[in-house]
């Protein structure tokens, strides 16, 4: 079967999204990931640094004090807290993006925009510790005393986001159809299976 969308988790440093952005490259079709909230961004007048803010401020309660996204985001669905209004504005775009054809999605909860499709593939990138500590300090400047304590701030958030808006823990392999460790096969020939697995 071939799969037409392809939607990437991963731990900070494993590459994942650059794994995304040289697939899109390679297979010639769109890749999102930052640029669903730099949409937001425009669209709402937010600057993208607060809606991180909101995203890493999930909980594990949609219901909340309200607080709109600047005065053009009301809508029905007032009652969602803020971190929970972005994840359905993220998904509306989803949606939106997955109208124009194939294409790849790296985070976001992805998956739950297209939960009705059976041409998505899950994947989960993982590399060893040493291996994003590594990536982390030389690609993304991160100091070496700082590196640990970053890895862990942004698998946390990422964790917590996903939990909140799935209600499934990130790290369930159970959760994705394909698992590659980066550190041991290198992005390369991460971009090269997931390639093959889309055509398959």
């Amino acid at each position: 079967m071939k799969y037409n969308y392809l939607v990437i988790e991963r731990e900070y440093g494993s590459g994942g999204t650059k794994i995304g952005a040289l697939l899109s490259e390679a297979a010639q079709i769109p890749c999102y990931g930052k640029e669903i909230l730099e949409q937001l961004s425009e669209e709402f007048s937010v600057p993208v640094s607060q809606l991180e803010e909101f995203e890493e401020k999930a909980t594990n309660s949609f219901l909340y004090s309200i607080y709109l996204i600047g005065k053009q985001m009301e809508a029905a669905d007032d009652l969602l807290s803020l971190e929970g209004r972005l994840y359905v504005e993220e998904q509306r775009i989803i949606k939106e993006k997955i109208m124009q054809g194939p294409a790849i999605f790296v985070g976001r909860c992805a998956e739950n925009a297209l939960s009705d499709r059976d041409d998505v593939l899950k994947v989960f990138i993982t590399a060893d510790k040493s291996v994003r500590k590594k990536r982390a300090i030389e690609e993304y400047g991160i100091a070496k005393e700082m590196a640990d304590s970053v890895l862990h701030k942004f698998d946390k958030k990422r964790s917590s986001f996903y939990h909140v808006n799935t209600g499934k823990r990130w790290k369930e392999l159970s959760n994705y159809d394909l698992v590659l460790d980066s550190g041991k096969l290198g992005l390369e020939r991460c971009v090269s299976i997931l390639q093959s697995a889309m055509k398959a």
